[in-house]
């Protein structure tokens, strides 16, 4: 199981709230299916994803090293970018906030918010 920290994605999500790895959690099958099913519908409408519920895989948070990974996450170019520069966070970029994060900002203002508490934490 990922520790806290770890569920705060480079770009700021809040993985312990996203809708992927609260159903990697949900022990109820058919519900489990009915979030993947929503979360598919979700991906399409925010990010132009193609996805069935059947490609909503576990997800254990973006920032794990080896473990279940959704693959939206997987294929992220923010959270690629961020460990080629071997970053804890994108908060700590120089090139902080890069066009990628200002549009995932559009999306998720909120991860904003956290980069920049991490930004002005000493």
């Amino acid at each position: 199981m990922p520790n806290e920290a770890s569920l705060i994605a480079y770009c700021g999500l809040d993985c312990s709230g996203c809708p992927i790895h609260r159903a990697t959690l949900e022990p109820d099958v058919s519900r489990r299916q009915t979030m993947r099913a929503e979360i598919a519908g979700m991906c399409t409408e925010h990010y132009g994803m193609n996805l069935r519920p059947a490609d909503v895989s576990d997800c254990d948070g973006c920032r794990v090293e080896s473990g279940r990974l959704f693959s939206g996450c997987a294929q992220c170019q923010i959270r690629r970018c961020a460990m080629e520069k071997k970053l804890s966070s994108c908060a700590f970029c120089l090139d902080y906030p890069c066009e990628a994060l200002q549009n995932h900002f559009l999306v998720d203002p909120a991860a904003k918010a956290r980069l920049e508490s991490m930004r002005s934490s000493p």
